[in-house]
């Protein structure tokens, strides 16, 4: 009796899933929350129970998108080198198919609605745009990084404290692009993790 081949899993759902499944596992989004109460005595961020959760849900989503974008971003711009070949960036129909694959699992992935992914979609754009303006501003190494994630973040975090939310989503924000790396990594093999995150 002949053996059934393993389904091989497709690179771009693979990576939808291990990254989401890595966010929640790591617990930066409430790492970071809680860290920043603590720093900065604001315990009112967690009086309301249900307020506290619809903050986590909505950064954990920031997250996600800002983890998406990185590692998509390693994909088709900078991939690993394979032997002694150099390695070269995606041709630009491979990497929109790529990142159309990945959407549409992580979509799959999350059980979300068409309005729900479209939505996602839409930001994920946004970050993608603002990313790409700011990309060749370097920062000091005391500013927080000039990103959509650290703003929309601090914002949400605490718009009282905006400049003391910032860098504390800079901080976040170098947590989860490292993780993107590391997620990346352990699906191909590569050792990438100390390359990330990019300093921008």
């Amino acid at each position: 009796m002949a053996q059934a081949r393993p389904t091989r899993v497709d690179p771009a759902s693979e990576l939808a899933g291990r990254l989401t499944e890595a966010l929640e596992r790591e617990r930066l989004v409430p790492r970071f929350v809680d860290s920043y109460v603590v720093e900065h005595g604001r315990y009112g961020l967690q009086v309301h129970a249900a307020l506290y959760r619809d903050l986590l849900t909505l950064l954990q989503r920031e997250a996600l998108i800002a983890a998406s974008v990185r590692a998509l971003e390693m994909v088709t711009e900078e991939p690993p080198p394979s032997g002694r070949l150099k390695a070269r960036p995606m041709l630009k129909k491979d990497a929109a198919a790529y990142r159309r694959k990945y959407l549409n699992a992580l979509a799959r992935h999350e059980g979300w609605t068409a309005g729900d992914a479209l939505d996602f979609q839409r930001d994920f754009q946004i970050y993608e745009e603002l990313i790409a303006r700011t990309a060749s501003r370097r920062r000091k190494p005391f500013e927080a990084a000039n990103h959509p994630f650290v703003d929309r973040s601090a914002f949400l975090l605490d718009s009282s404290f905006l400049e003391k939310a910032r860098v504390a989503a800079s901080r976040a924000l170098n947590d989860i692009e490292g993780l993107a790396g590391q997620v990346l990594a352990s699906i191909s093999g590569t050792n990438r993790g100390p390359a990330w995150p990019r300093k921008r």
